[in-house]
């Protein structure tokens, strides 16, 4: 049985992009099913086909597994290249996975995704400088112990997927990730996967209004490339 993978809007789904890309990455194919935000709580409607309400979700033989991290390890349970195959790498990308899945809440809340536009941001708080801070460091480490060009070395992995969605938040609103940091990013966004994603998000004409305040809020809107 084949994989259906569903996830919602393109330019607001930081969430649904990591398996997205993930899966894209590793040539795994499945049947890709958008249910877009049409409203600030969507969770009724999303859990007819997700006991969370909320996306990603994957659908394979029966089963529905939820949430970006529990589908990343049922998938890696099932196919290499999940993760690194080198044992120092593996255990750094799982780490730098999991701190991921679990921080950067000044990160998220502050610098809202949203693929389309660019953003000059407010002044940043103290709590989104140390999440800035801290990504440049890790992003950093991993680039300098594994050799790059993708984060735990020469091949893509979890841990690409999984910070995809910060490399569209560096470019939306101008963070300063340092000189190997905003390498990875020009690197990972030129991933044919994630040109496709971005391709897709611009020619969205889905608008919800909670997603564009929390756009709105994080600073002044100086391009938007969407369309409608």
């Amino acid at each position: 049985m084949a994989y259906t993978l569903i996830t919602a809007n393109r330019n607001y789904s930081s969430w649904s992009l990591r398996p997205w890309l993930l899966m894209k990455g590793l040539g795994l194919g499945f049947e890709d099913r958008l249910e877009p935000f049409t409203k600030p709580d969507n969770y009724a409607e999303f859990r007819a086909f997700s006991p969370t309400g909320q996306v990603p979700a994957l659908l394979h033989e029966g089963r529905t597994v939820y949430d970006s991290l529990g589908i990343a390890l049922y998938l890696a349970d099932r196919h290499e290249g999940v993760w690194p195959t080198d044992p120092d790498a593996r255990a750094w990308a799982q780490c730098a996975v999991a701190e991921m899945h679990s921080g950067f809440s000044a990160l998220r809340n502050d610098c809202t995704m949203n693929v389309g536009v660019r953003v000059k941001p407010k002044p940043m708080s103290a709590a989104l400088a140390a999440n800035v801070a801290r990504i440049r460091e890790l992003w950093s480490e991993g680039l300098a112990r594994f050799g790059g060009p993708y984060l735990a070395g020469a091949t893509f992995s979890a841990a690409d997927a999984f910070f995809a969605p910060v490399a569209w938040r560096v470019r939306t609103y101008g963070l300063d990730v340092g000189e190997a940091g905003g390498a990875w990013v020009a690197h990972i966004i030129s991933h044919p996967a994630m040109q496709q994603w971005e391709s897709e998000a611009l020619a969205e004409s889905w608008r919800e209004a909670a997603h564009e305040a929390e756009l709105r809020a994080a600073g002044e809107v100086t391009a938007d490339y969407r369309q409608g």
